[in-house]
């Protein structure tokens, strides 16, 4: 399992919600890249990076500081926030992102997320699935649609989507730990995609429990910065 640490970007500086409300946010490096260099030190090798500010506005807003990670650490990036266009997904691939999360359009135009694949292909489109209550929530986290979080994991496999982020917003920066249910059920109920656990993450022992189920990978966020779990530690787990 790949232990994949998240940097979320508002306003220009590396941020943690509480549940996903931008009301309840706390700064922990006011300087993006000084923490990607940190996680690129101590022998990390992938990072998940959230615009924020993106994800309210449906724009790429934070687009050049996330390329500046990219091109002053090298280290594997994946990204989400904002992401509605075939030609946003295109220039981050050309600035050297590894991965483009599709969160929001996959829930309100499917027929995008089939177009991605077919041109940027499976390799370099995640699938965000943000579910509060079980229900996908969308726009940065301010809707929550009629969709079932599993009905929509399903729906993007059959259309030949092979990686997931999955994120039960209500545990999301509460350090109470995963929703092992949620992740039970979606490693049980698709055949051939993969999921990446997210939010609630509190401890070591929450990564060892996910690293029992058939998971691609867990992305850590406040459980590093709160100082609950290591860099060394994130580092054993394959980080």
């Amino acid at each position: 399992m790949q232990i994949i640490p998240a940097i979320d970007i508002k306003e220009g500086q590396a941020v943690r919600l509480f549940k996903g409300d931008f009301a309840q946010k706390t700064v922990v490096n006011p300087d993006v890249l000084k923490q990607a260099r940190i996680f690129k030190d101590a022998g990390i090798d992938f990072i998940h990076v959230v615009d924020l500010d993106g994800a309210l506005d449906g724009k790429v807003t934070n687009r050049d500081l996330i390329a500046a990670v990219k091109e002053a650490t090298g280290l594997s990036v994946q990204v989400g926030g904002g992401i509605r266009t075939l030609d946003q997904i295109q220039d981050y691939l050309n600035v050297g992102i590894d991965r483009v999360i599709i969160g929001s359009m996959a829930v309100k135009n499917p027929d995008f997320v089939k177009e991605a694949l077919e041109i940027f292909g499976a390799e370099q489109i995640v699938i965000g699935i943000d579910a509060k209550g079980g229900m996908v929530a969308t726009e940065g986290w301010l809707e929550t649609s009629t969709v079932n979080f599993v009905d929509l994991a399903l729906a993007m496999e059959k259309m030949g989507v092979q990686l997931f982020v999955y994120t039960d917003v209500d545990r999301d920066g509460t350090l109470t730990g995963p929703n092992i249910d949620h992740y039970k059920v979606l490693t049980e109920k698709l055949t051939t995609a993969k999921v990446i656990a997210s939010g609630g993450i509190a401890q070591v022992s929450d990564l060892e429990e996910l690293d029992q189920l058939d998971l691609a990978g867990t992305i850590v966020g406040k459980a590093y910065y709160s100082g609950n779990i290591s860099l060394d530690q994130l580092k054993q787990f394959g980080g």
